[in-house]
């Protein structure tokens, strides 16, 4: 069966749909189930992002007094179940992310057993591979979060990252069937550029009676608030087109 593409509309509702989800399987499965004619990856990719915005605007909740209670009575429980999922149970039960819940505590662990915050990339280190974390029974609960959560965290970050390479590449394959000139993401950021759309066309072209200059493989357009986020950057940069369009390929 073939994948019907994305439009604007079927975003949203998808977006509206995963408002009622938790970041695991068996919701990423009931996804798939409601929506069969959009590819796995689309769909991971747009929950991911809604849940992500979704984290980010509750986190006022989860304020330092919240967290010190969520250690504790992860400590607990930890003393009192040694064996139990204890800390992806804690997650579930105050609607957090399980990754997000397990740095925070991973990162108040460190602080009470170093003297010390600890930096992000030794945070990161640590939540990519658990191993490194000095207390076994914690680095097991981590890496139960990690494995569970379908939204957030460092393997969900690789997975999409391996998608985007993926999507980057196709599109720089139809770029090329078409002899069009353009410049990719990797050669913008060498001269030094941070914030970057995949692709910028040297020479625009005429689409749907515009004038597109740039171009990206990602769905994620179809978010007002990134799609804003990179139409910014762009206004910013006007060696990168700012007055022109950007759109889908």
């Amino acid at each position: 069966m073939s994948k019907m593409k994305l439009c604007r509309a079927e975003y949203r509702v998808i977006a509206k749909f995963t408002e009622q989800l938790r970041p695991t399987r068996q919701c990423m499965k009931m996804l798939k189930e409601r929506f069969p004619n959009h590819s796995q990856s689309t769909l991971l990719s747009i929950f991911s992002l809604e849940y992500q915005k979704r984290m980010k605007r509750s986190l006022v909740k989860h304020h330092s007094d919240v967290i010190e209670d969520y250690y504790q009575r992860y400590r607990s429980e930890a003393s009192k179940h040694p064996s139990d999922p204890v800390l992806l149970e804690l997650a579930n039960e105050v609607d957090l992310s399980p990754s997000l819940l397990a740095r925070l505590l991973l990162e108040r662990f460190l602080e009470e057993h170093q003297g010390s915050i600890s930096s992000k990339q030794v945070l990161n280190s640590m939540l990519r591979e658990p191993s490194l974390i000095p207390d076994v029974q914690l680095a097991r609960h981590v890496e139960q979060c990690t494995i569970n959560d379908c939204c957030y965290g460092p393997l969900v970050d690789c997975i999409k990252h391996a998608i985007g390479h993926e999507h980057e590449e196709i599109l720089r394959e139809k770029l090329r069937e078409r002899n069009l000139s353009f410049v990719d993401e990797n050669q913008l950021r060498a001269k030094g550029y941070d914030k970057t759309p995949d692709i910028i066309l040297e020479v625009p072209i005429a689409s749907y009676k515009k004038i597109p200059h740039v171009a990206s493989g990602e769905a994620f357009l179809h978010d007002e608030q990134l799609k804003a986020t990179l139409s910014t950057g762009l206004r910013a940069r006007p060696h990168l087109g700012m007055s022109t369009v950007i759109a889908l390929i």
